[in-house]
């Protein structure tokens, strides 16, 4: 049969929010479903190295040389007049997640600028999703702690309350990981959808970082860093982009934010969101924007290195000799496991059902419910973020923290099997009609079902 020589346009449609016809979690476009797809790709690989990390941080924690781990982790490095003599482990947290938070920023810009955020209709279900993913956990962890506590111990119950943060955040590197590995032939609809909701999720968690997490400002330190940033912004606004020169005011910003007492990886996220995006040139295939060539430099170094060096310094939990029977019996580590396991599944999911219900939109006619509910399971798999809250709430390398770290592992593997579980049940019936997805009649490289009728 001839190729129609006037095929129909290209129109992007409500990838992972709700369509103009009232459809959930509708298909994208297909420069969303490639996007997505080389994503997937990249974390992938991200993914392997942050558990390969944490692995090794686990062995050695629990080998015969824990004291080696520890000593490593707590060395002290960097000059003390500029109180940055650090140890390793807050280097890995306060310096290389900065990193991590950067690329996220710029994901977040994008987003906001050419993306799904973009519009507002779109945009209602992965934030509602998101919202409720984040209040839902924080509740349950409250609540479970408060009933795990020993009655009248009030001061202790303030101690353990300052946790309500770490079941709250998803770890996009390990949920798109386990995804990738599992959901081979799931719709991008539902790829998209997690991808839009981590993204939102991430610029709460670092809001709640900033606001809730900064035992001392001083504004001074926090208005001397307006100036690198805007340095920042324009350098980049005049296609001023190497490496070396970008470094200066990035550094400079981070400094500066950190002395200022708020935590230093709100300054990666500045620095992503200043930078400049043209939604016209996000919208060409052809042509790569500024915020693409950025994000695709730094994200190798942030996935290969920075999360994986930060999770090998955070992971190292004791859980032999009686570390797991302690973790288990500390109200904050139930409170993560069930916010992670529990609340993530039901704030995501309760808040999508609740977006059809109220919208009379409804689900997609390519899914079930039975998708969200294991996408929404696949959303308790937390890690960097939760670790690092962890860490915040009750001091590194504390007792009560080191529970909590086996509880965000513990947690995220659960979550991870069950998501298994339901998605690849899922998977079998999307690899059947896989065929269907792939069909070309025109041979211009977009499969057909990219194209509106």
């Amino acid at each position: 049969m001839a190729s129609d020589p006037h095929p129909a346009p290209i129109r992007p449609t409500a990838g992972g929010g709700v369509s103009k016809h009232g459809r959930l979690l509708s298909r994208g476009s297909w420069r969303e479903a490639r996007y997505v797809a080389d994503l997937l790709r990249a974390e992938t690989v991200g993914g392997a190295l942050l558990l390969a990390a944490a692995v090794a941080a686990l062995v050695w924690a629990n080998s015969p040389w824990p004291d080696a781990y520890a000593g490593v982790r707590d060395t002290v490095v960097g000059p003390q007049a500029l109180h940055l003599d650090l140890s390793l482990g807050a280097w890995a947290a306060d310096g290389l997640l900065a990193v991590f938070f950067l690329v996220a920023g710029i994901e977040l810009k994008r987003e906001f600028v050419a993306g799904d955020l973009a519009d507002r209709r779109k945009a209602a279900l992965p934030i509602a999703a998101a919202a409720c993913g984040v209040a839902l956990p924080a509740i349950l962890f409250a609540v479970t702690a408060t009933l795990m506590s020993r009655a009248g111990d009030a001061e202790d119950l303030g101690g353990i309350l300052r946790g309500w943060a770490i079941p709250t955040a998803t770890d996009i590197a390990f949920a798109l990981a386990v995804l990738a590995v599992i959901g081979t032939h799931l719709p991008s609809a539902l790829r998209s959808f997690l991808l839009t909701l981590a993204v939102v999720d991430d610029l709460i968690a670092i809001t709640i970082i900033a606001v809730f997490y900064t035992e001392s400002l001083n504004l001074l330190w926090l208005l001397a860093a307006v100036v690198p940033l805007v340095a920042w912004r324009l350098l980049l606004r005049h296609q001023l982009t190497n490496p070396f020169l970008l470094a200066v005011p990035a550094l400079l910003a981070w400094g500066l934010v950190h002395a200022s007492g708020v935590h230093a990886t709100v300054a990666g996220v500045l620095l992503g969101l200043l930078v400049p995006v043209n939604r016209d040139v996000e919208d060409d295939p052809e042509r790569q924007s500024l915020a693409e060539r950025l994000e695709h430099r730094i994200r190798p170094f942030s996935a290969g290195f920075a999360v994986p060096v930060f999770a090998f310094f955070a992971a190292g939990v004791t859980v032999v000799g009686g570390g797991l029977g302690a973790a288990v019996r500390d109200p904050a580590a139930i409170g993560v496991v069930v916010g992670l396991v529990v609340g993530k599944a039901v704030g995501i999911l309760g808040s999508t059902w609740a977006v059809a219900r109220f919208t009379r939109a409804e689900l997609d006619e390519d899914l079930s419910w039975t998708d969200v509910l294991g996408l929404s399971l696949l959303a308790g798999v937390g890690f960097t973020v939760s670790l690092l809250v962890g860490e915040l709430a009750y001091g590194s390398g504390s007792e009560r923290d080191d529970h909590v770290k086996t509880a965000v592992l513990g947690g995220s593997l659960i979550a991870a099997l069950l998501a298994t579980v339901v998605l690849r049940l899922r998977n079998r019936h999307y690899r059947l009609v896989a065929v269907r997805e792939t069909v070309d009649h025109d041979d211009d490289g977009v499969p057909d079902v990219y194209r509106s009728t």
